[in-house]
């Protein structure tokens, strides 16, 4: 594995650099609303690479391992999102890609290109989170359409999301996992509610989706009945191999330091220069450097036509790992002023100490979801204990 950039890598640094100057100048940062959003994607799709990630024999650019982690690592400094479409684009597609009949293809996927319309993830259950061979959400076939009964939690962007992929039971014979159907629901179909969850962040991302009579028809099944547990492995090693957080710890890192320069340490030093703090960090920093080789390598991988298999456990639970560390440095920082502030649950407060005392504490909470979202690090160990060590 070659560690140095080309030259064809680093003009297409150059490039990558260059479309993010252009499309969102120091004078008008990006700053996650939906319009700025669009503009982004409308950049992107100029250049052909909205789609960064899909296959080219599915309209994709074709870009190496290098230019994806280059791309990554260009986009999270900027603060920018490396692709726009959520769960469509960066975990339906892969599995259309895969298992969608070409029917599903042509219907789903240039809305999803287009970011016209958002996906949630319909997996897990009130019993059916870490063990989720155990859901019971039921779909009945009835004629030419599935009629489906039950419930999922946890469901991140339900509240906003047009469709669900949606993992069901259709049948109890045999092992848990050969009943389990994987199909496509509208959220607008008659018996489809949406419960909001607000999160220990104070914000509403998380919801409770309950079933009653849903009917979705026969053709938004996707593969055949009774697969929807290999299509389901098959998308959460794309999900888990995307959870390696290695480019957000590393902008974590740069800012870490800064933030700790400017903090008080003792005898008249800064935080950064005290041993204790500074071992600690280091000690973060070499870890994410060795995650980071490890994503290269998977990615390498990936780009020869491998599946990312048990690595993407590995790139998951560490991942998971260092960008918590790295939140909980921030919240030591601040000491004092890591209270957090909830402008759209408590009003507007008069907010205290640093700037990013506030942003990062809420990063910090929201981060906890980390450790379960995805695979719970105990599923993730387990996978790695089969898969990896034999055990």
């Amino acid at each position: 594995m070659q560690l140095g950039l080309s030259s064809e890598d680093l003009d297409f640094q150059a490039a990558a650099r260059d479309l993010i100057g252009r499309t969102f100048p120091e004078s008008d940062p990006f700053d996650g609303g939906r319009a700025h959003e669009q503009r982004w994607h409308a950049a992107m799709a100029q250049l052909g690479w909205e789609i960064n990630k899909w296959p080219v024999a599915f309209g994709g650019p074709g870009w190496s391992a290098t230019q994806h982690f280059i791309w990554e690592r260009e986009t999270t400094a900027a603060g920018l999102p490396a692709q726009v479409g959520g769960m469509g684009m960066g975990m339906l597609a892969p599995i259309l890609f895969a298992y969608g009949a070409p029917e599903q293809q042509a219907r789903f996927l240039p809305d999803i290109r287009a970011n016209r319309v958002r996906w949630c993830q319909g997996y897990s259950e009130p019993e059916a989170g870490s063990d989720l061979a155990a859901l019971r959400t039921r779909a009945a076939l009835e004629g030419d359409h599935y009629v489906i009964d039950g419930e999922k939690i946890w469901t991140s962007g339900a509240h906003q999301a047009d469709w669900m992929f949606c993992l069901t039971r259709t049948s109890q014979e045999g092992k848990k996992q050969e009943g389990i159907t994987f199909l496509l629901i509208d959220m607008r179909t008659p018996g489809v509610t949406v419960h909001p969850i607000v999160s220990i962040d104070g914000r509403h991302m998380f919801n409770r989706v309950t079933f009653e009579g849903v009917r979705t028809p026969a053709a938004n099944r996707v593969g055949r009945e009774g697969e929807g547990w290999t299509v389901a492995k098959g998308l959460l090693t794309h999900e888990r191999t995307g959870q390696a957080y290695v480019s957000l710890s590393l902008s974590l890192l740069a800012r870490l330091r800064e933030a700790a320069a400017s903090v008080p340490g003792a005898n008249g030093r800064s935080l950064l220069d005290d041993p204790g703090f500074a071992g600690r960090l280091s000690l973060a920093a070499i870890e994410l450097e060795a995650l980071a080789m490890t994503e290269l390598r998977t990615l390498s991988e990936v780009a020869m036509g491998e599946a990312p298999g048990a690595q993407s456990s590995m790139l998951k639970l560490k991942g998971t790992e260092i960008v918590q560390r790295m939140t909980e440095f921030f919240v030591e920082c601040a000491g004092p002023y890591a209270a957090p502030w909830f402008p759209e649950v408590f009003g507007t407060p008069e907010t205290v100490g640093p700037d990013w005392a506030q942003p990062e504490m809420v990063r910090y909470l929201e981060g906890r979801a980390a450790s379960i979202a995805g695979g719970s690090d105990e599923i993730q160990r387990n996978i790695i204990a089969k898969h990896v060590l034999r055990l």
